[in-house]
Formats: structure tokens, C-alpha cells, sequence
């Protein structure tokens, strides 16, 4: 993108699904219509984790559902740890959303919609990478 433009959820949409992720087949793209527009990245490559996207305003955020609360076995002691650790997630935090009925621990990036095309990529794969980590890292808390 130019210096003087922002991102939409169309130019954007179109940007990741000529990126070079994108037409190497490691990641799908798709346009995700409805009362709030999004897209969804799915990472072919691991797994299928799902990247939602979404420009909203001056902002695009990135977001992984991790796991439902209803999971969690312990969720006193994985607040904590995720409380401690998430210094270590580069451009990463966590969050608690509703998404499908049910409330779900997810980890999420923000960066300005007038960001260049290779900082958009950063935070995509940067978040990618970190969803991975934590899902290896905390699965002794789960059911």
C-alpha cells in the first residue's frame, strides 16, 4: 500500500491472496461476508489454524482461537501463566472473545491500517508462529 492509503478489507483481501504464502498453497484466503466483514487465512501447513483478519478503522487486527474456556481444566493457574509469558509473543496477546456460541481464549495482533504490505505479512506470520508455540506450550491445561 502507499504511504497515503489505507487498507480495506478488499485491498486487502486481494493483497493476501496474491501474496507469495498464498500462491505457494501455504495458506488459503477467503472473504468472509456478513454484518461485519472479515478474512479468513487458514494455514494449510499447520494443521489448518485459522487466521481471522479485519480492517476496522484506523486498525487491522489478527486473531487465532486458541481454545472454548470450557476446556480450560484449570483456568486460575492458565490465566496466570499466559499472564506471565505473553512478554514472549512478539507482537501477540491474549484475549478472551465469544465466537460460536461460547467464550474462547484467543490470541490477537493489531497494526495500523496504513501499514506496508511487509509489516502486514510480519504480523500474519509472526501471530502464525506464536499460536503454535502457545497451543504446544499450555495443553497440560486442557481437559
Amino acid at each position: 500500500m502507499g504511504t497515503n492509503t489505507s487498507w480495506t478489507n478488499a485491498s486487502l483481501f486481494e493483497f493476501l491472496t496474491n501474496c507469495e504464502m498464498a500462491q505457494i498453497g501455504n495458506w488459503s484466503v477467503q472473504l468472509i461476508e456478513g454484518s461485519e466483514e472479515s478474512i479468513l487465512v487458514t494455514v494449510v501447513n499447520q494443521g489448518d489454524l485459522e487466521i481471522y483478519v479485519s480492517v476496522a478503522g484506523e486498525q487491522i487486527l489478527a486473531s487465532v482461537l486458541l481454545w472454548p474456556s470450557q476446556m480450560v481444566n484449570d483456568p486460575v493457574a492458565l490465566n496466570a501463566g499466559l499472564l506471565r509469558n505473553h512478554k514472549l509473543l512478539p507482537l501477540s496477546t491474549f484475549g478472551i472473545t465469544q465466537s460460536l456460541g461460547e467464550e474462547w481464549y484467543e490470541l490477537f495482533g493489531a497494526l495500523s491500517a496504513d501499514s506496508d504490505e511487509g509489516g502486514v505479512l510480519t504480523e500474519l506470520m509472526t501471530l502464525e508462529g506464536n499460536a503454535i508455540e502457545v497451543v504446544e506450550a499450555y495443553q497440560d491445561y486442557l481437559n
